[in-house]
């Protein structure tokens, strides 16, 4: 007994202590603070029962109290304001519950605690009187707050890194007064408990400590992490929403180690050494016992081909000869029909269509992109039309801000001074009045803006740093101060705005609005550029963007849009500030300008084609003497030549048109200059070839020119045959400029062929009786002055040249060698460059020279700091309503570690490697939020069970979901999809922050009458992307990150793709495959050239092999001079590729064939034979013509036509030239075939007893 005295008496004590530490410093509201506000009532007391009516809130927002009689400091109508108070930090940080939980205890603690006294300190009072009970009260204007520094940390770990899904950011960026990367614990909670923030009612000073100070205890109650959960219900945060539940933070894998030896490109290495073993052989004396090296004459029997290649030779010149002569003795005939043939096939051009929208130019209609592009415009309307200005301020001046009553200075842009903010207003205040009238209707921007809250709210989306100030001037002045000091101005909301861009008040002295006009939030880093890090203070220029709809399937109402647009881009050339500098651009930009360039450079273009005609009509005609001059030209078969070329040109056109293949600018650009190269080249083989002839004894004119015809009409046709075969065969790539440009050439280059053995064979025979006749050229009724010379056999100075000179030097024993060591050294250095030549088209090359686009592309380079938005799609059939479903997709607590969301999240973290700038926007983790029974968003009439929205203040208006532990679940089944509308058309005002009106509207298809979601969207932005390259990658790898999300939820049993959507994709992805295109185009195009020369030349593969060698040769130096000269791989340069292996065939087929038909004994004589009789024909009738015409394209205003156009047609030709009239010859020599006894024996016979038997046994 004794023992339990002392034992009673303590615990008596203990029991006193706790009830005197139970003591408050407030209870209940007093007098008014600002607004709505009031100031608590002092009260030195015990605490309070609460009364039963504030059960529900004290349960809701501070269940730790919930115990006994529920004693408080507080009463229920504080409670009330504690809960309207917090309703904010609620909707952005209760998606993790451990953050939401710590700060609830944080003002649990403060409003309410029964131990306040122990860490409350009141400093400042003033006496109140109450109008209702006329008692005087003591209101609590400010008092020290003591708070554990371990709790205030442990705090602020447990929110840091809390998303805000709609605004791409963190939750304290909206919540801490300074930006999420500079909040630490104690600036947050000091930012909250400040007067100035527009939610404290009075001054809080918060005094950090974990030690008892000046006679208090510190508030220092227990913590939850985020990775801890709170209770038995609720999981831990989720890693978007908690670092420590990711673990460590994803790295890059490392690039790919370049392929180095000795520390130098390997490929270059390799083709250094390979060219030094190359051209040391080379110089090496020739194994006489090598039979392909030598001289000597080829004493072979005859192989059991050459019969057959013989007898296929000898058909072919009997064949044409004989219709040869058939053209001449039938002149008219002939043409009559030839031109009804051009007339019927070139009357197509009535139904012409030419394609100009790039979607159609660069993008085959099955291609990935294009689907996808065509889901995405089915299921959330196309993207919009984007009309942008980028500002700039070159005459002011840096300013510094000098906030007020404390803090270092800040300094402004330029383009942030007051003035030039008035000046900026004004101009987008006008920019929004255009007016333009269409079809008797005036159009405004109004009419054709996008308006989000349409019908609610009807104002234009305007993404502008002005919508920060409502685009208004008087709220751009808007300012607290006295006589001595500003206290809040523009630079006050600035800041804060760009901090929390979707707030509805800025929580300054201010309390102005951020969310724009239009509903939405404003990012900071799509309207500001020229900042460093996020210190967008320092912008340099403004950036504004109006988003006008698309209308794809209206054309009256995209055309309405077209003509404002066209009126702004008027408006905005003609508009005068000194003090501005303004680059811009629209939808129709680009579009416009390309239609100008092509304009601008007709001129140039016909100006070229003007030389080559001119140089044409001249060089056919064969001049022996001055008096002669008018006989002997060719102006008028010249002429008659080119309109031939021309002619084929417009039936391909035709043609096509009938049937409906669209055609594009790259066909009528390159195809003419394509035709005029086979055309031409054919032309002067066959004029020059009966100039150098003679004709026979008892031979009539017909007999002569089918005979002439007969010896040039089978190279004629191999080499238009090799071209249209491989053409045709190029119209298998799905990449639409060279599927379109493939057809029309491979048909127009047929066309001529067909024409050129036919109409003009026949004009040839009308242009040789008029000069026998001695009548003059063009002037043909007019006879010359007889001089008794007539038509003579004869050589030009060309041939001779060719004949005498080049080709005897060309083929000497010490040349050759030379020969090869230098091409095979180009060909090395062609192969070490090969895949190093970029990828990609700069935009800005498309554009003329003088165009304000080019402009607009180099401040979009420099000053943007932002990448287009990429859209994360998941296909319809997804079911978000259970909670497996949901998992999957959704990136708060509970959610799968490798949600769709989270993958997203996670590649955001990585900008560099994945071009993924932002976290995404989550419809579905804001509806979570918005519909928690806590939050006041959604809410119902009660009697109606109709949407009621936060603002409304109606008794009648109660919860979505009860306020219990299965309230407070996600909502699934029917429940989901009952309350999913409801959020899609909240709009957002103070009291909630997330409704879904404005940010989510478009993102999620509710299926017919609300019973499930379709396909819905994840926006996050790309980073800023400069180069063909950065777009390229972007796209790979935002397609490897839906991959790996569609692979993860296929794990789970999901059955339906993601997909990323962005507005280039579909003019980017040809480049993920332009490699395995080119390859598969040129490699068609050599195996069609190929398999065509084998069977042409009479069963001669080997022929064939060493032709095809040499044009593959000359592609690859292609690449070597694509590289050199800064020209990328892209749709042109690959159709220009493309028509370089058909040019190529022109510059080596007749050679070839005259290789193989030369009856001369060793391979030197043959070669030397083969380039003396084409040789001069190719150089004048490719090289030249072609050379004149190309010089004049460096004059074209437009950089595309300078770079890949002249550039590439004059490397195609030189390269031609030189493989062609130089390296091939060498290269027969060395290893051509060996001779077809049979041709030879057939080849004697034909001219035994002529002039040319002399020379075949010189």
């Amino acid at each position: 007994m004794s023992a339990r005295g002392p034992a009673l008496g303590l615990l008596l004590l203990l029991c006193l202590a706790q009830v005197f530490s139970q003591s408050c410093v407030w209870y209940g509201e007093c007098g008014i603070a600002s607004g709505d506000k009031r100031y608590n009532c002092k009260y030195s007391g015990a605490p309070k029962p609460l009364p039963k009516n504030g059960y529900d809130l004290v349960q809701e927002l501070c269940p730790g109290f919930f115990f006994d009689n529920v004693s408080l400091c507080c009463d229920v109508q504080q409670l009330q304001t504690l809960k309207d108070n917090l309703q904010l930090p609620l909707q952005f940080l209760s998606r993790c519950p451990s953050c939401f939980y710590n700060l609830m205890n944080l003002f649990c603690e403060l409003t309410c605690s029964p131990r306040q006294s122990e860490f409350l300190n009141i400093t400042v009072t003033e006496d109140y009187v109450d109008p209702v009970t006329n008692l005087t009260k003591t209101n609590v204007k400010e008092l020290q707050y003591y708070i554990g520094e371990s709790f205030a940390n442990a705090m602020y770990n447990a929110c840091r890194d809390v998303e805000a899904p709609s605004s791409n950011d963190k939750a304290l960026g909206l919540l801490c007064g300074k930006d999420a990367e500079a909040c630490n614990a104690t600036n947050w909670i000091e930012y909250m408990f400040n007067k100035n923030n527009g939610q404290a009612p009075f001054t809080i000073t918060p005094i950090f400590s974990d030690l008892p100070a000046y006679g208090m205890e510190p508030m220092n109650n227990a913590t939850k992490g985020c990775n801890e959960s709170v209770d038995g219900v609720t999981g831990p945060c989720s890693c978007q929403d908690c670092s420590a539940v990711c673990g460590p933070k994803p790295e890059p894998p490392p690039p790919p180690v370049p392929w180095r030896i000795l520390g130098l490109d390997a490929m270059y290495v390799i083709m250094w050494c390979y060219r030094k073993q190359y051209f040391v052989s080379e110089y090496t004396p020739i194994d006489s016992n090598i039979a392909f090296s030598v001289n000597a004459r080829d004493k072979g029997e005859a192989s059991c081909c050459d019969p057959l290649g013989a007898a296929f030779e000898g058909c072919l010149r009997q064949l044409f000869a004989q219709w040869g002569s058939f053209c001449v003795r039938n002149p008219g005939c002939v043409i009559f029909f030839s031109l009804a043939f051009i007339a019927t096939c070139s009357s197509g051009l009535v139904f012409i269509r030419v394609t100009t929208n790039p979607v159609d130019l660069w993008s085959a209609p099955s291609s990935q992109a294009r689907l996808e592009k065509e889901y995405f415009d089915a299921h959330f309307g196309p993207f919009f039309r984007t009309e942008q200005l980028i500002i700039r301020a070159p005459h002011t001046d840096v300013h510094k801000y000098e906030p007020y009553p404390s803090g270092s200075d800040v300094p402004f842009g330029p383009p942030l001074d007051i003035e030039i903010l008035h000046q900026v207003l004004d101009l987008q205040t006008a920019i929004e009045n255009i007016a333009v009238s269409y079809n008797n209707e005036t159009v405004t921007l109004q009419d054709i803006c996008l308006a989000p809250l349409s019908p609610y709210n009807n104002n234009c989306t305007i993404m502008s740093v002005l919508n920060y100030f409502q685009n208004s001037h008087s709220m751009l002045n808007h300012k607290i101060g006295d006589d001595f000091y500003v206290y809040a101005d523009y630079h006050t909301h600035f800041l804060y705005c760009v901090r929390a861009p979707a707030s509805l008040n800025d929580t300054s002295l201010l309390h102005d609005p951020c969310l724009g006009t239009f509903g939405g939030p404003v990012f900071p880093w799509l309207v500001l550029g020229g900042y460093d890090d996020q210190n967008y203070n320092n912008a340099t220029a403004l950036v504004i963007t109006f988003p006008v709809n698309n209308y794809h399937n209206d054309t009256e109402k995209l055309q309405k849009a077209q003509a404002w647009e066209r009126e702004f881009i008027n408006f905005v050339k003609n508009y005068k500030n000194p003090n501005l500098t303004i680059s811009f651009s629209t939808e129709r930009s680009i579009e416009d300008e390309l239609n100008r360039e092509s304009n601008s450079d007709i001129f140039t273009v016909v100006i070229s084609y003007a030389v080559m005609f001119l140089y044409i009509s001249i060089a056919l005609g064969h001049i022996k003497s001055c008096s002669r001059l008018l006989v002997d030209s060719k102006v008028s078969l010249g002429i008659a030549g080119i309109l031939i070329v021309l002619s084929s040109v417009a039936c391909s056109l035709g043609i096509f048109s009938y049937i409906g293949v669209p055609l594009t600018l790259i066909v009528i650009e390159v195809i003419p200059f394509l035709v005029l190269a086979v055309g031409v080249d054919n032309i002067f083989i066959l004029v020059q070839t009966y100039q150098r002839d003679e004709r026979l004894q008892g031979e009539t004119l017909d007999q002569q020119v089918g005979r002439v015809l007969g010896e040039v009409a089978p190279s004629m046709f191999l080499s238009s045959f090799s071209e249209t075969v491989a053409f045709f065969l190029g119209a298998l790539s799905v990449m639409p400029a060279v599927h379109t440009f493939s057809l029309f050439a491979g048909m127009a280059v047929l066309i001529d062929f067909l024409l050129q053995i036919t109409c003009f064979v026949s004009l040839l025979g009308l242009d040789i009786k008029r000069q026998e006749k001695n009548r003059l050229d063009i002037l043909c009724c007019v006879r010359g002055a007889e001089d008794g010379t007539g038509i003579q056999a004869s050589e030009s100075y060309l041939f001779r040249f060719f004949r005498n000179f080049y080709s005897p030097l060309l083929l000497k024993d010490w040349m050759r060698p030379i020969v090869i060591a230098v091409f095979v050294g180009v060909l090395s250095f062609s192969i070490a460059v090969l895949n190093k030549v970029e990828i990609g088209l700069d935009q800005s090359l498309s554009m003329p020279d003088d165009s304000y686009v080019i402009d607009y592309f180099k401040s979009l380079s420099q000053y943007l700091h932002a990448g287009p938005p990429v859209y994360f799609v998941l296909e319809e059939g997804h079911d978000y309503t259970s909670l497996k479903g949901q998992n999957m997709v959704c990136g708060g607590m509970g959610c799968n570690s490798d949600s769709l969301v989270q993958q997203i999240f996670s590649a955001a973290e990585l900008p560099n490697y994945t071009r993924i700038g932002f976290a995404p926007s989550s419809w579905i983790d804001d509806y979570f939020d918005w519909i928690k029974p806590q939050s006041s968003c959604c809410r119902v009439y009660n009697s109606t069970d109709q949407f009621c929205n936060a603002s409304v203040a109606d008794p009648a208006c109660v919860r979505c979901r009860p306020l219990t532990p299965e309230g407070k679940q996600r909502p699934q089944g029917e429940d989901f999809m009952r309350f999913l509308p409801m959020f899609l058309s909240d709009n957002p005002n103070p009291k909630c922050g997330k409704g879904g009106h404005a940010a989510y509207g478009s993102a999620v298809n509710i299926l017919d009458n609300d019973t499930g979601v379709g396909a819905t969207y994840f926006m996050t932005y790309h980073t800023v992307l400069r180069t063909s390259a950065d777009f390229i990658d972007a796209m790979k790898k935002a397609r490897l990150i839906a991959g790996n999300i569609t692979k993860t939820m296929s794990q789970e049993g999901s059955t339906y793709r993601v997909f990323p959507y962005s507005v280039f994709y579909v003019f980017y992805e040809q480049y993920l495959t332009i490699i395995n295109d080119t390859i598969f185009n040129l490699c068609v195009s050599l195996g069609a050239i190929f398999l065509v020369t084998m069977v042409l030349l009479g069963c001669e593969p080997w022929s064939a092999v060493i032709m095809c060698v040499t044009i593959a040769m000359i592609l690859v130096n292609m690449f070597g001079v694509m590289w050199l000269w800064g020209i990328s791989l892209n749709a042109v340069s690959l159709v220009n590729l493309v028509m370089s292996c058909g040019i190529s065939v022109e510059f080596c087929s007749h050679i070839t064939r005259a290789f193989t038909v030369s009856a001369k004994g060793s391979r030197v004589e043959r070669a030397e034979e083969a380039l003396s009789h084409m040789g001069s024909s190719v150089f004048s009738g490719i090289t030249l013509t072609k050379f004149g015409g190309i010089v004049v394209l460096a004059f074209a205003k437009s950089q595309i036509f300078q770079i890949f156009y002249f550039r590439m047609y004059l490397a195609m030709v030189l390269l031609g030239a030189t493989h062609g009239l130089i390296f091939l010859p060498v290269l027969l020599s060395y290893i051509g075939p060996s001779i077809n006894k049979t041709k030879s024996l057939a080849t004697q016979e034909r001219y035994k007893g002529t002039e040319r038997e002399q020379l075949l046994n010189f």
